[in-house]
């Protein structure tokens, strides 16, 4: 039976797109996509979530599972983040693996591997920053996927590319698009993502607070969302308050979660001006999502060891993994 918003012409796949930290996984989605929707930092293990990232091309939807980097790491949050990775080759119907260029190549298949252990059924090697990496186009990158084969055997292609200057960018798309399966799309609504607006919220803020902040703080930090009034909501308060703000889109009023007292100081900076950076630069960011002015109020918290904290860590989306400890402290 055709559905009648469907196109007989319509094709969809889904697509996971995995690696280690900083191996530019977000980075090509942004690319993708056409606009920042994952949130990029210099800093490794900035993506904590997985989430769907939606493209359209012609007739083809191409669902992108962007997920956290792979890696070593027995602190509970870390777990879950691999979990999510794990998780987001679920259901997928090709998996890319992303590797660097600028680092020692086998090593990084040999440690995905250990980490993911499960088998991936179809998967495509991305090597990542030829920008950076000269003469790239000489390197005998064939011999290293026969050899990488034995790892993962499910490898079947691979391709180059730089998301900063967008090389072979469409060699990767046009592929997908011809691996799409005929159907219907996952998302018919227009959505470009299976999160809503509080998630980038928080991720946008969490950006921020990475770009900003210096040494190891930023992994000791976590943002979540208590108050977010859109368009719709706001009617609804002014009908009960009597008072009209029509020059404000949003009102949104978030929290910093910090692991110490000390770090509180940090954030905040002197007479405010490291959460005021940190806010002016994620409400820009915000406001182009929402297609508004926002009123953004930022506040630390501090919420000791939050990163072993099962409420918080299911607060941030991130449930319990398979070799998760029993955490239940209070908030």
């Amino acid at each position: 039976m055709l559905i009648e918003h469907q196109h007989p012409l319509n094709k969809s796949i889904m697509v996971s797109v995995l690696g280690a930290p900083n191996v530019g996984k977000s980075s090509l989605v942004n690319c993708l996509m056409g606009f920042d929707l994952s949130v990029v930092t210099n800093k490794p293990q900035t993506t904590r979530n997985k989430f769907h990232c939606v493209i359209n091309i012609d007739h083809t939807e191409i669902v992108l599972v962007d997920t956290p980097g792979v890696h070593v790491n027995k602190k509970e949050i870390n777990k879950r983040m691999n979990e999510q990775a794990k998780e987001g080759t679920h259901g997928t119907d090709l998996n890319l693996l992303l590797i660097d260029l600028g680092k020692e190549i086998f090593k990084q298949f040999v440690e995905f591997k250990n980490i993911m252990k499960s088998d991936l059924k179809k998967t495509w090697v991305v090597f990542t920053k030829t920008d950076k990496v000269e003469n790239s186009e000489n390197l005998p990158l064939a011999e290293v996927i026969e050899k990488a084969k034995l790892i993962e055997p499910s490898i079947e292609k691979f391709f180059t590319l730089s998301s900063k200057t967008g090389d072979n960018i469409h060699l990767l798309t046009g592929a997908i698009c011809d691996e799409a399966k005929s159907g219907p799309h996952f998302y018919t609504d227009g959505a470009v993502s299976n999160k809503n607006e509080r998630f980038f919220v928080a991720e946008y803020i969490r950006e921020q607070a990475f770009s900003l902040l210096k040494e190891e703080l930023p992994y000791e930090i976590a943002v979540t969302v208590e108050e977010f009034m859109d368009n719709r909501q706001k009617e609804k308060y002014q009908s009960k308050t009597n008072k009209s703000r029509p020059e404000i889109a949003s009102m949104i009023s978030a929290s910093i979660l910090v692991n110490r007292a000390s770090q509180r100081a940090i954030v905040v900076g002197s007479k405010g001006t490291v959460i005021k950076e940190i806010g002016t630069r994620a409400r820009k960011k915000i406001e182009a999502m929402v297609g508004g002015q926002v009123h953004l109020n930022l506040h630390v918290k501090v919420s000791p060891n939050w990163y072993k904290n099962n409420f918080v860590l299911e607060e941030l989306g991130l449930p319990r993994a398979v070799d998760s400890s029993r955490v239940w402290r209070k908030k």
